[in-house]
Protein backbone atom coordinates (compact mmCIF):
# COMPACT_ATOMS: atom_id res chain seq x y z
CA UNK A 1 0.00 0.00 0.00
CA UNK A 2 1.17 3.51 -0.83
CA UNK A 3 1.39 5.77 2.23
CA UNK A 4 1.39 9.44 1.25
CA UNK A 5 2.62 12.07 3.66
CA UNK A 6 4.34 12.28 7.01
CA UNK A 7 1.24 11.72 9.16
CA UNK A 8 0.08 8.69 7.17
CA UNK A 9 3.51 7.08 7.49
CA UNK A 10 3.66 8.09 11.17
CA UNK A 11 0.42 6.32 12.05
CA UNK A 12 1.28 3.24 10.03
CA UNK A 13 4.59 2.95 11.88
CA UNK A 14 2.98 3.49 15.27
CA UNK A 15 0.55 0.65 14.68
CA UNK A 16 3.12 -1.88 13.61
CA UNK A 17 3.51 -1.45 9.86
CA UNK A 18 6.85 -2.28 8.30
CA UNK A 19 7.30 0.68 5.96
CA UNK A 20 9.78 -0.19 3.26
CA UNK A 21 10.93 1.78 1.48
CA UNK A 22 10.38 4.96 3.48
CA UNK A 23 11.21 7.83 1.13
CA UNK A 24 11.80 11.53 1.63
CA UNK A 25 12.99 14.39 -0.49
CA UNK A 26 14.46 16.09 2.58
CA UNK A 27 15.91 13.79 5.25
CA UNK A 28 16.73 16.62 7.63
CA UNK A 29 13.21 18.02 7.26
CA UNK A 30 11.62 14.60 7.84
CA UNK A 31 13.62 14.09 11.02
CA UNK A 32 12.70 17.60 12.17
CA UNK A 33 9.00 16.78 11.64
CA UNK A 34 9.45 13.62 13.68
CA UNK A 35 11.16 15.53 16.47
CA UNK A 36 8.24 17.97 16.74
CA UNK A 37 5.29 15.69 15.89
CA UNK A 38 6.39 12.12 16.63
CA UNK A 39 9.41 11.95 18.97
CA UNK A 40 8.85 8.22 19.35
CA UNK A 41 9.64 7.76 15.65
CA UNK A 42 12.73 9.91 15.19
CA UNK A 43 14.96 6.86 14.71
CA UNK A 44 12.62 5.39 12.11
CA UNK A 45 12.53 8.60 10.05
CA UNK A 46 16.29 9.00 10.38
CA UNK A 47 16.60 5.73 8.42
CA UNK A 48 14.49 7.02 5.50
CA UNK A 49 15.96 6.99 2.02
CA UNK A 50 16.52 10.48 0.66
CA UNK A 51 15.72 10.84 -3.05
CA UNK A 52 15.42 13.77 -5.39
CA UNK A 53 12.05 15.12 -6.46
CA UNK A 54 12.04 13.26 -9.78
CA UNK A 55 12.72 9.89 -8.14
CA UNK A 56 10.04 10.60 -5.52
CA UNK A 57 7.43 11.36 -8.19
CA UNK A 58 8.48 8.27 -10.15
CA UNK A 59 7.80 6.01 -7.14
CA UNK A 60 4.85 7.83 -5.54
CA UNK A 61 3.13 9.31 -8.60
CA UNK A 62 3.23 12.93 -7.43
CA UNK A 63 4.87 15.28 -4.98
CA UNK A 64 3.72 15.76 -1.39
CA UNK A 65 4.03 18.89 0.79
CA UNK A 66 5.87 16.96 3.53
CA UNK A 67 8.18 15.21 1.06
CA UNK A 68 7.49 11.88 2.77
CA UNK A 69 5.96 8.65 1.49
CA UNK A 70 6.31 4.95 2.04
CA UNK A 71 5.01 1.51 1.18
CA UNK A 72 3.66 -1.17 3.51
CA UNK A 73 1.79 -4.46 3.35
CA UNK A 74 -1.93 -4.36 4.15
CA UNK A 75 -2.40 -5.66 7.71
CA UNK A 76 -4.69 -8.55 8.63
CA UNK A 77 -6.22 -7.42 11.92
CA UNK A 78 -8.92 -9.34 13.86
CA UNK A 79 -12.21 -7.59 14.58
CA UNK A 80 -12.63 -6.75 18.27
CA UNK A 81 -16.21 -7.47 19.27
CA UNK A 82 -15.65 -5.88 22.68
CA UNK A 83 -16.22 -2.52 20.96
CA UNK A 84 -18.78 -1.47 18.35
CA UNK A 85 -18.00 -2.02 14.68
CA UNK A 86 -18.87 0.81 12.30
CA UNK A 87 -20.77 -0.15 9.13
CA UNK A 88 -20.60 2.41 6.33
CA UNK A 89 -23.48 1.62 3.99
CA UNK A 90 -22.32 2.26 0.41
CA UNK A 91 -20.10 5.30 1.14
CA UNK A 92 -19.34 7.44 -1.92
CA UNK A 93 -17.01 10.26 -0.82
CA UNK A 94 -13.51 8.82 -0.44
CA UNK A 95 -12.25 11.60 1.81
CA UNK A 96 -15.21 11.26 4.19
CA UNK A 97 -14.78 7.49 4.14
CA UNK A 98 -11.18 7.87 5.30
CA UNK A 99 -12.08 10.51 7.88
CA UNK A 100 -14.71 8.16 9.35
CA UNK A 101 -12.03 5.47 9.73
CA UNK A 102 -9.81 8.03 11.46
CA UNK A 103 -12.58 8.88 13.93
CA UNK A 104 -13.31 5.19 14.53
CA UNK A 105 -9.65 4.57 15.31
CA UNK A 106 -9.51 7.54 17.66
CA UNK A 107 -12.54 6.34 19.63
CA UNK A 108 -11.21 2.76 19.72
CA UNK A 109 -13.98 1.13 17.68
CA UNK A 110 -13.82 -2.58 16.98
CA UNK A 111 -13.35 -2.02 13.26
CA UNK A 112 -14.89 -0.48 10.15
CA UNK A 113 -16.76 -2.44 7.49
CA UNK A 114 -18.42 -1.13 4.34
CA UNK A 115 -20.85 -2.20 1.65
CA UNK A 116 -20.88 -1.06 -1.97
CA UNK A 117 -18.25 -0.93 -4.67
CA UNK A 118 -15.75 1.50 -3.14
CA UNK A 119 -12.50 -0.15 -2.03
CA UNK A 120 -11.96 0.82 1.63
CA UNK A 121 -8.21 0.61 0.93
CA UNK A 122 -8.33 3.02 -2.01
CA UNK A 123 -5.36 5.43 -1.78
CA UNK A 124 -7.69 8.40 -1.31
CA UNK A 125 -9.48 6.65 1.56
CA UNK A 126 -6.14 5.77 3.13
CA UNK A 127 -5.05 9.38 2.77
CA UNK A 128 -8.27 10.56 4.44
CA UNK A 129 -7.66 8.28 7.41
CA UNK A 130 -4.09 9.62 7.84
CA UNK A 131 -2.83 6.03 7.90
CA UNK A 132 -5.15 4.88 10.68
CA UNK A 133 -6.27 1.91 8.60
CA UNK A 134 -3.36 0.26 10.42
CA UNK A 135 -4.92 0.93 13.84
CA UNK A 136 -8.06 -1.19 13.44
CA UNK A 137 -9.51 -3.75 11.00
CA UNK A 138 -11.01 -2.27 7.82
CA UNK A 139 -12.82 -4.42 5.27
CA UNK A 140 -15.59 -4.52 2.66
CA UNK A 141 -18.41 -7.02 3.25
CA UNK A 142 -20.77 -8.71 0.83
CA UNK A 143 -23.23 -9.90 3.46
CA UNK A 144 -24.97 -8.38 6.47
CA UNK A 145 -24.77 -11.66 8.35
CA UNK A 146 -22.72 -10.82 11.43
CA UNK A 147 -23.25 -11.18 15.18
CA UNK A 148 -24.34 -8.34 17.42
CA UNK A 149 -27.22 -5.88 17.40
CA UNK A 150 -27.38 -3.71 14.28
CA UNK A 151 -28.24 -0.12 15.19
CA UNK A 152 -28.89 2.11 12.19
CA UNK A 153 -28.53 5.89 12.35
CA UNK A 154 -31.06 7.98 10.44
CA UNK A 155 -32.62 11.43 10.92
CA UNK A 156 -36.10 9.87 11.00
CA UNK A 157 -35.29 7.39 13.80
CA UNK A 158 -35.98 7.57 17.51
CA UNK A 159 -33.68 9.80 19.53
CA UNK A 160 -30.60 7.87 20.64
CA UNK A 161 -30.76 7.25 24.39
CA UNK A 162 -29.01 5.00 26.84
CA UNK A 163 -25.97 2.79 26.37
CA UNK A 164 -24.89 1.08 23.15
CA UNK A 165 -23.87 -2.59 23.53
CA UNK A 166 -20.13 -3.19 23.16
CA UNK A 167 -20.73 -5.80 20.45
CA UNK A 168 -23.14 -3.64 18.41
CA UNK A 169 -22.74 -2.79 14.74
CA UNK A 170 -23.45 0.90 14.09
CA UNK A 171 -24.67 1.57 10.54
CA UNK A 172 -24.40 4.92 8.78
CA UNK A 173 -25.76 5.60 5.29
CA UNK A 174 -24.16 7.59 2.52
CA UNK A 175 -24.69 11.33 2.61
CA UNK A 176 -26.61 11.34 -0.66
CA UNK A 177 -28.73 8.19 -0.45
CA UNK A 178 -28.87 7.37 3.25
CA UNK A 179 -29.39 3.82 4.47
CA UNK A 180 -30.18 1.00 2.07
CA UNK A 181 -33.33 -1.10 2.38
CA UNK A 182 -31.21 -4.10 3.32
CA UNK A 183 -29.62 -2.35 6.29
CA UNK A 184 -32.95 -0.91 7.45
CA UNK A 185 -34.54 -4.36 7.28
CA UNK A 186 -31.80 -5.96 9.36
CA UNK A 187 -31.55 -3.18 11.94
CA UNK A 188 -33.05 -3.95 15.34
CA UNK A 189 -33.57 -0.24 15.84
CA UNK A 190 -33.19 3.00 13.90
CA UNK A 191 -31.97 5.97 15.93
CA UNK A 192 -31.22 9.62 15.34
CA UNK A 193 -28.64 11.95 16.80
CA UNK A 194 -29.63 15.19 18.56
CA UNK A 195 -30.03 17.92 15.95
CA UNK A 196 -31.37 21.45 15.91
CA UNK A 197 -34.64 21.96 14.05
CA UNK A 198 -34.25 22.99 10.38
CA UNK A 199 -30.75 21.46 10.18
CA UNK A 200 -31.11 18.63 7.67
CA UNK A 201 -28.19 16.37 8.50
CA UNK A 202 -24.64 15.89 9.76
CA UNK A 203 -21.91 14.70 7.44
CA UNK A 204 -20.77 11.09 7.65
CA UNK A 205 -17.68 11.68 9.78
CA UNK A 206 -19.57 13.79 12.31
CA UNK A 207 -22.30 11.16 12.62
CA UNK A 208 -19.80 8.37 13.21
CA UNK A 209 -17.98 10.48 15.78
CA UNK A 210 -21.17 11.31 17.68
CA UNK A 211 -22.40 7.71 17.66
CA UNK A 212 -19.12 6.31 18.95
CA UNK A 213 -18.73 9.10 21.48
CA UNK A 214 -22.19 8.27 22.83
CA UNK A 215 -21.05 4.66 23.25
CA UNK A 216 -17.80 5.70 24.94
CA UNK A 217 -19.41 8.16 27.37
CA UNK A 218 -22.11 5.72 28.51
CA UNK A 219 -19.59 2.90 28.77
CA UNK A 220 -17.39 4.97 31.08
CA UNK A 221 -20.24 6.21 33.29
Amino acid sequence: MLLEGFHTVKHALRFGARVSPLLTTDLRGAVSLAESHAPDLVEAFALATEVDQAAFVLRVGRTHPTGVAGFAERPELPFDRAAPVVLLDNPRNLGNFGAAIRVAAGLDAGGVISTGDVDPWHPNVLRGSAGLHFALPVAKVESLSFPGELIAFDADGDLLRGPIPDDAVLAFGSERHGLSREVRAKASRVVRLPMREKVSSYNLTTSVAMGLYHWAVHRAS
